[in-house]
């Protein structure tokens, strides 16, 4: 009689947890452990924080690679992730242990679209959809390089590692912060890499530095050619540029609070052509980032086919909407955030022309705190109408009054892919219009409860319309 793949889960799932109950016997029952175990009782004793069995299981896992993917732990997270670490076998010694792990690539990122382990291909080398294929350190390059040493016949190469000390990589996300608990984190990781003496590749894939000014000694353990995506706060521009020449495989930069002298400077030279190199790049993020009619210099130096641009607190000028809508770039965006920008104090039209521009890929919009008042709405809501993929649009903090917001829902609500809409308080909210203090939040109620009437009516419950109030 054939069991149902639902029964077998539930049946693992009940052996995993009764092998948790108790930890030593666990452990030890990881030799004799069926393969088919492994992967809910990593699950359970993960979301359960047992280090003991989780740093055990790591040496014994029966598969090429182990992946975090969607679990996720809010207590003694970084101590899961040591213990894990502190279960690779990175010394000659450790390979030659009796359970014999299979393990290459540990991923300790979190990622809801990545299972707990591949499936097992043949192939000459050990199989990761998530394998490193940049770096010259990676498992791919370095098994690459010892199979051809091998074919050859070269004995003694430089290239190859001890016969029982097999390349291991680890992948991880790392944010460079000023909190005791990440410099501890990071301290044991750099402790990692120089006691495997080569054998384990760090590959970090998203960086997040908060100023870098305190973290350029950590930087150097780091493997930057690795990196797809980084995030950087307050930074000198040369210092971006420079990192960005050993970064070359980037597809994703948000930088703020970025100080440099002149937007016409050798600085800002430097930085425009050192980004012009990265061809990966998909989506960029610049905040505090002054370029005032500046615009046409950065897009000249873009990717065509640029997925995502926001441009906040950057001193954007109708000028730079022009050049923006005349871009190659504005008809491959899907996600375009120009708030805190001043650009409709003079003409709406540039950006009217915009948004015809992008009308055929855009799927999130965000123009807050742009003083888009309600003239300026209404001569802009056809071209926004136009935008048939918009999925969310956010037009917070800017004067607009209750009759504009009725008249935009009922012309919104014929886009069946907008989803979600940030909406400014009224201008009759407020004693004073965004002053600190004034807001009535009995009148914003009313306001909430009218929107949401107004949505039953036309059958679209499937649209939510919310506010940020002070």
């Amino acid at each position: 009689m054939k069991m149902d793949q639902k029964a077998i889960a539930t049946l693992l799932e009940l052996a995993a947890k009764s092998l948790l109950s108790n930890e030593p016997a666990a452990i030890h029952a990881l030799e004799e452990l069926p393969r088919d175990l492994f992967v809910p009782l990593f699950i359970d004793a993960f979301l359960g924080g047992h280090k003991k069995i989780l740093k055990a299981m790591v040496r014994a896992w029966p598969f090429h690679c182990l992946h975090i993917g969607a679990l996720s732990i809010q207590e003694s997270y970084y101590e899961i992730l040591e213990a894990m670490t502190d279960g690779l076998q990175i010394h000659p010694d450790q390979n030659s242990s009796s359970w014999g792990s299979k393990l290459r690539i540990l991923d300790l990122r979190q990622d809801p679209d990545c299972g707990t382990t591949c499936s097992e291909i043949s192939t000459t080398f050990p199989f990761c959809f998530q394998s490193c294929v940049y770096s010259r350190h990676s498992i791919l390059k370095t098994e690459e390089a010892q199979h051809n040493v091998k074919c050859l016949g070269i004995v003694n190469s430089e290239s190859e590692l001890p016969s029982t000390q097999k390349p291991i990589e680890l992948v991880v996300d790392l944010s460079f912060n000023s909190t005791l608990r990440t410099k501890q984190f990071l301290s044991f990781l750099q402790s990692k890499v120089e006691q495997s003496f080569g054998s384990l590749h760090l590959c970090c894939r998203d960086l997040q530095i908060d100023k870098i000014s305190a973290h350029k000694s950590v930087l150097q353990f780091l493997d930057l050619g690795c990196i797809d995506h980084l995030e950087l706060n307050q930074a000198y521009l040369n210092e971006v540029t420079t990192l960005l020449a050993q970064m070359i495989h980037l597809n994703s930069i948000s930088l703020s609070n970025i100080s440099f002298k002149h937007r016409k400077g050798e600085d800002f030279r430097a930085f425009l052509i050192q980004l012009g190199q990265l061809d990966n790049l998909q989506e960029l993020s610049l905040a505090l980032f002054c370029l005032t009619d500046q615009l046409h210099k950065l897009l000249r130096i873009l990717p065509p086919q640029l997925d995502t641009l926001c441009l906040s607190f950057c001193g954007l000028s109708n000028r730079d909407i022009t050049v923006l809508s005349q871009s190659s770039q504005a008809t491959y965006l899907r996600l375009l955030n120009l708030s805190n920008n001043q650009i409709f104090s003079e003409v709406y039209e540039p950006f009217q022309n915009l948004l015809e521009k992008v009308s055929g890929t855009l799927q999130y919009l965000e123009i807050n705190n742009c003083l888009v008042t309600d003239s300026t709405l209404s001569a802009i809501l056809p071209a926004l109408s136009h935008c048939t993929h918009l999925r969310v649009l956010s037009f917070a903090f800017n004067p607009i009054t209750m009759p504009l917001l009725m008249d935009l829902l009922q012309h919104l609500t014929c886009l069946m892919e907008l989803k979600h809409v940030i909406y400014p308080v009224p201008v009759h909210c407020y004693e004073q219009w965004n002053f600190p203090g004034s807001l009535d939040r009995q009148k914003l109620a009313e306001v909430q409860a009218q929107l949401t009437a107004m949505l039953q009516v036309v059958q679209r419950d499937d649209m939510t319309w919310t506010t940020c109030p002070e």
